[in-house]
């Protein structure tokens, strides 16, 4: 095992297994020593995803900057490709909620897309001409070749998602931590990212997708649910039922007809 720099007390776990991207045992995570979760056990492998799923303020986005080596964890195991989180940023994706480029610069979105290669080239670094394909086809991947030279703020919010979505996809990562990256999408821009994510599992790149769709999250290979505390952790038809959902967000699934739908139902759990 290898110390964590800066964390005398944490250790990562040496993962025979190289199919795994990421491992997690006892991992407690939060801000200044004050824990959000306790407990956490996960694994991921290549070509898997695990859908982060619960209410605001749940957990999911302080997962994820863990992972990312954003925020350090509190305690536990946590090993990113066999090493400490963010110790090899090139091979991670990070999609935030929040950006700010498009307020603080005057960007085109060719500009934005272009960022995804900066982990391989550098800041300076000249782009190849594989650079510029791979920049183009994550335009095309999410419909925005026709405004490339268009200045972001031009865009609408759901555009403009789909640029940083084109963004993180020309990182070409192995391991993609994507934060609510649906939100502000209309249909279209949705199944664009669908085909996107199934294109990169594809290729075996693994992804943790924090999300509120229940609907998203069953066609991962794995589903945390979260509320402060982790509800339940495993494949779609053994966490995405009645009772889990409704400690997780205080509704459930009902039957109408031939389908399940969403219902809101009066909770009882303390974790609602």
């Amino acid at each position: 095992m290898e110390l964590l720099k800066n964390s005398p007390a944490l250790l990562i776990p040496t993962v025979d297994d190289n199919r795994l991207t990421l491992v997690a045992q006892d991992l407690d995570i939060g801000y200044n020593s004050t824990p959000i979760i306790t407990d956490i056990h996960l694994h991921l492998s290549w070509g898997q995803t695990i859908a982060l799923v619960g209410m605001n303020g749940s957990g999911k986005s302080t997962l994820l900057k863990t992972i990312a080596g954003l925020i350090p964890p509190l305690g536990g195991t946590i090993a990113v490709f066999q090493a400490a989180p963010g110790k090899l940023p090139h091979r991670i994706g990070y999609l935030s909620q929040f950006h700010t480029a498009n307020s603080i610069l005057p960007l085109q979105v060719i500009d934005i897309v272009s960022m995804g290669r900066y982990p391989w080239r550098g800041l300076l670094g000249k782009f190849t001409s594989e650079d510029h394909d791979i920049i183009h086809a994550a335009l095309e991947i999410m419909g925005m070749s026709e405004f490339a030279h268009q200045p972001l703020q031009t865009l609408s919010g759901g555009q403009q998602q789909r640029v940083f979505i084109a963004q993180v996809l020309a990182q070409q990562a192995d391991l993609y931590l994507l934060d609510e990256p649906t939100a502000n999408l209309d249909l279209a821009g949705k199944e664009l990212f669908l085909q996107a994510l199934e294109g990169e599992k594809k290729r075996g790149a693994a992804t943790v997708v924090a999300t509120h769709d229940i609907r998203e999250a069953a066609e991962c290979d794995w589903v945390m649910l979260l509320a402060q505390q982790v509800i339940a952790f495993g494949s779609p038809q053994q966490t995405l039922t009645p009772e889990n959902l409704l400690k997780t967000f205080g509704i459930t699934m009902v039957q109408q007809g031939e389908c399940m739908q969403l219902a809101v139902v009066p909770c009882e759990h303390k974790h609602c």
